[in-house]
C-alpha cells in the first residue's frame, strides 16, 4: 500500500469509529443505531466507489500516456 492509501484508509477508519461512537452515545433505541449506521456505511462504501473508479480512469491514462512516449523514443 502506498503512502497515500495508508492515510486515507486510517482517516476511513477515524471516520468510521467516531460516528459509531457518537451513534452508541446518542441513540435512544438498538433498531435506529443498526439503521442509522447501516445507511452511514452504505454512504461511505457508496463514495469510496466511485473515488476509486475515477482514481483507476487516471491510472489507465497515464499508463497509455507512457505507453505512448516509450512507443515515440523507439521509434
Amino acid at each position: 500500500m502506498t503512502k497515500k492509501t495508508k492515510v486515507l484508509t486510517g482517516v476511513l477508519a477515524g471516520a468510521a469509529l467516531g460516528i459509531t461512537i457518537a451513534l452508541l452515545l446518542t441513540s435512544d433505541k438498538k433498531g435506529n443505531l443498526q439503521r442509522k449506521a447501516e445507511d452511514w456505511f452504505c454512504d461511505v462504501l457508496k463514495k469510496s466507489k466511485k473515488k476509486m473508479a475515477g482514481m483507476s480512469e487516471k491510472v489507465d491514462k497515464v499508463i497509455d500516456h507512457t505507453k505512448n512516449q516509450a512507443e515515440n523514443l523507439t521509434v
